[in-house]
């Protein structure tokens, strides 16, 4: 699945190239290539509603990469030192955002992408601008026992970011996620997930490809989400696609011209 990872990353590079983009990365280009999808990512289907899925799920992917941007600035910004990314994928926010010293980055995911990652990461000889520290392993395992292994520290505040992970999730995997990350949380850390929206199996996941990205979707966001997280100990505020697109001046046309997107955004804190 690792290889959907390369995908988005073709979406943050053609982002890159606007000339308004909503973030820069660098490096997105590059694992692109790498992995077969730049400048073009063949088969594509020529079915126009499929292209017009596939539209959408590239814009949310836009959408959702500066919103957790802007949380993890704002995270830092009020002192957090530990960042992880669980189902870190291609993502390269170790090197192309302004980090405060004393950071520590811990990517956590199976040794496959990370390893694919670091030979991009040596070609392009990429320099990290914090402490980053990748921690191979699959999150069905002790991912917890594994990133303590690696130096995080559950007695100091993290902000945590599972972005484009619990949509593949299922339910059952996404309560146990929940859990271990409270347990490793402490008072005054942060959350940034990104769910499924409520229907979205239903308008994206029925026609999808086989092998294709949505066809192993099977997860949506609870009904109410915020009392989910409450739950879990986490005070949070839930935004979906369209309003933090027009917020960000990326507004979503009506349909059918333009779907929204198969996702909400959460941020929340640790009370």
């Amino acid at each position: 699945m690792w290889a959907t990872a390369v995908g988005v990353a073709r979406v943050r590079a053609l982002e890159t190239g606007r000339e308004d983009p909503l973030f820069r990365d660098p490096l997105a280009r590059a694992f692109a290539a790498a992995g077969g999808l730049w400048p073009h990512s063949p088969g594509l289907a020529d079915d126009e509603a499929a292209q017009r899925r596939r539209r959408a799920v590239a814009f949310s992917i836009v959408i959702r990469t500066k919103f957790l941007d802007d949380l993890l600035r704002q995270a830092s910004a009020s002192g957090v030192r530990q960042v992880v990314l669980l189902g870190a994928g291609m993502d390269s926010r170790a090197f192309r955002m302004d980090w405060p010293d004393g950071t520590r980055l811990f990517e956590v995911d199976t040794a496959a992408p990370l390893d694919f990652k670091a030979s991009v990461l040596r070609e392009e000889r990429a320099v990290a601008r914090c402490e980053r520290i990748t921690v191979p392993v699959d999150l069905r395992e002790d991912w917890p026992g594994a990133l303590a292994a690696a130096g995080h520290d559950p007695a100091a505040p993290t902000v945590w970011i599972a972005e484009g992970l619990l949509i593949y999730l299922p339910e059952d995997a996404v309560e146990l996620l929940l859990a271990r990350i409270g347990a490793q949380s402490a008072a005054g850390s942060w959350l940034g997930l990104t769910l499924g929206s409520r229907g979205v199996l239903e308008r994206f996941g029925a026609g999808a490809a086989p092998g294709s990205a949505a066809s192993l979707w099977v997860s949506e966001m609870p009904d109410d989400p915020v009392a989910w997280l409450a739950g879990h100990g986490w005070k949070a505020a839930g935004h979906t696609l369209r309003e933090r697109a027009a917020a960000y001046g990326r507004p979503i046309s009506t349909p059918p011209q333009h779907e929204e997107g198969p996702g909400g955004l959460i941020s929340a804190v640790r009370r």
